[in-house]
């Protein structure tokens, strides 16, 4: 069966390690989904206080199918929503693709092409484990990441921005949405929603041992004196605790599983990575 993904190009291929490199939907979008927090970079404008330095932010999203949410298959090309303040910088900037043809990015010419959103690259990474081999140039990591690049529109279609808002809090904890208060007018209006239409994207992920030196393996000296392997590393969730002003006794069920089941998820895919 043919898997659907990206077509390698300059702009997205894996060059060290090619073998590592994937680029089908699956996969990126995964990872994508999986990352609690993503870093997201893009060139501001010296009039919005940028500089010739790129500008690098936290933030949460995850991708989306919309407007065809009912189909949960990441195999197919997705967006990326973005999860920000309504007058953030990058939600300014990216306002400005709507009102002007070009921007200039930094004050000497060089211009984009707004009409199409502000160019952004959106990083997703896991770390897996540590591999410590026998010498420290052959120490490495066990990792899966995934690098997006497109363009980035503020979404102003309401039915479009709660659905992303719900994705996205369900991102953090699934079934949550339903489970609060239902935002009011302002906090609406003080949220905003960035959809990132992919251009080109591409995964890079290491499992395994450790890779030595044929010369190191022979030494068998060395190899008495050294330890060498892969400690597993993962992202653990600890026990619920209740806010001050917490007023329900029980920690929900469907927290405590939550909990229960990436701690599981976690801890066998970091322990199987080493292998």
């Amino acid at each position: 069966m043919e898997i659907s993904g990206w077509d390698k190009t300059r702009l997205n291929t894996v060059n060290r390690c090619r073998n590592r490199g994937k680029y089908d939907y699956q996969t990126v979008n995964t990872i994508v989904d999986e990352t609690p927090v993503l870093h997201v970079s893009f060139s501001a404008p010296q009039e919005e206080g940028g500089s010739s330095f790129p500008v690098i932010l936290p933030m949460v999203g995850c991708t989306s199918n919309y407007p065809d949410p009912a189909l949960p298959d990441k195999s197919e090309s997705r967006v990326v929503y973005l999860h920000g303040y309504v007058s953030s910088r990058i939600l300014r900037l990216a306002q400005t693709s709507d009102q002007n043809g070009t921007e200039d990015v930094d004050g000497v010419g060089a211009s984009v092409n707004l009409n199409k959103g502000i160019p952004i690259c959106v990083a997703a990474t896991q770390l897996d484990g540590i591999v410590l081999a026998l010498t420290p140039n052959h120490h490495s990591a066990n990792y899966r990441s995934a690098v997006v690049f497109g363009h980035a529109h503020v979404v102003t279609d309401e039915a479009e921005r709660l659905h992303a808002l719900e994705l996205i809090t369900n991102s953090f904890v699934p079934s949550r949405w339903e489970n609060t208060r239902y935002p009011n007018s302002t906090e609406l209006k003080s949220t905003g929603i960035l959809r990132v239409e992919i251009e080109s994207a591409s995964a890079k992920i290491r499992t395994g041992t450790t890779g030595e030196d044929r010369k190191d393996l022979k030494d068998e000296e060395m190899k008495q004196r050294v330890w060498a392997g892969v400690v597993p590393a993962y992202l653990q969730y600890g026990k619920p605790e209740p806010a001050p002003t917490n007023m329900v006794e029980e920690v929900p069920r469907y927290i405590e599983k939550w909990v229960e089941d990436e701690n599981k998820k976690n801890y066998e895919h970091a322990c199987e990575a080493a292998k």
